[in-house]
């Protein structure tokens, strides 16, 4: 093998692409669009950093560098420069995260390698945390978003079908009210259609707390409608004067309460004498209110919708 300018872990060499063993690739997220560009670069170029893994007993294990891998396979490249950053999987790891940034490795990333750390290495969250240089709250946190993700949603943000952002900073929120199933069908209906995360996020405020109408429409991949629906409400709900402005904060808290009660209901700690005997008395005061609060409601989502 043919040596290559020397990296930061040490000499590089170049490899057969034939030989690198790609275990750790699904904990890596795809990009098509950085692909892409990756793509183009190495066309014009060729692969200026090397790929990075371990030296394993049979083969080279790859830990960082896919992205590459799969450009040079599409430009019909054999060898790759190739450098080892440890003697074992578990050190490699840990030495690829202690020298990416947050850039380099995204949070689900990072929770991936923290995952085989544990599944795979047997190292406790107080050993990965000492490794790292970092506080076992920071594992613990990574570990638990991953913890929390569908076969579905995980699927989707790894092969790039759905946009990470969107489902940390806007899904993520609704999943404690609406459950994880409302989430997979929301992923599910969106995955693949190249939106916005501007986009995603108007449709799931009007999926999660909108008519089921509006759910229906997104279901079937007619996004369209629900998108123009979106687009023609007003920029600034300050169009409302602040009678309207309370009344609508008020619907929006009775929306948040009927969750919650749906939620809580069948948890095994609600179960005590006193408890019981409240709640008969308040569940028996709703009720008696429930058909004319619902003709309310009814008559006031039809003058709305004629507007």
């Amino acid at each position: 093998m043919n040596s290559h300018p020397d990296s930061p872990c040490g000499a590089a060499l170049l490899v057969e692409l034939s030989q690198l063993d790609l275990r750790y690739e699904g904990c890596r997220l795809k990009s098509p669009a950085a692909e892409a560009r990756l793509l183009a670069a190495i066309a014009q170029s060729g692969i200026q950093q090397p790929l990075q893994g371990v030296e394993g007993s049979s083969a080279r294990i790859l830990l960082n560098g896919f992205k590459r891998l799969r450009c040079a396979k599409k430009l019909h490249l054999h060898t790759a420069p190739f450098v080892s950053l440890a003697k074992d999987e578990a050190a490699g790891i840990v030495c690829l995260m202690r020298a990416a940034n947050d850039h380099a490795l995204s949070l689900l990333e990072q929770a991936r390698f923290l995952d085989e750390l544990k599944a795979a290495h047997g190292l406790s969250v107080a050993e990965m945390a000492q490794q790292l240089s970092r506080s076992k709250a920071w594992v613990s946190l990574r570990l638990g978003v991953l913890g929390e993700l569908s076969v579905v949603v995980r699927e989707a943000l790894f092969d790039g079908s759905f946009p990470v952002y969107s489902y940390l900073y806007t899904l993520r929120p609704f999943r404690r009210l609406n459950g994880a199933a409302a989430i997979d069908e929301f992923v599910t209906a969106l995955r693949a259609k190249k939106l916005s995360a501007r986009q995603i996020e108007q449709l799931a405020h009007g999926f999660f707390r909108g008519p089921e109408s509006f759910r229906e429409q997104i279901r079937q991949g007619h996004l369209s409608l629900p998108l123009q629906q979106l687009k023609d409400l007003p920029e600034d709900a300050d169009g409302c004067n602040e009678f309207e402005r309370v009344f609508l904060a008020e619907l929006e808290q009775a929306q948040k309460v009927l969750l919650r009660i749906m939620t809580k209901s069948q948890d095994r700690r609600l179960g005590s004498r006193p408890y019981r005997a409240q709640a008969h008395l308040l569940c028996a005061g709703i009720l008696s209110r429930l058909p004319l609060f619902t003709k309310t409601l009814q008559t006031l989502y039809d003058q709305c919708g004629q507007t």
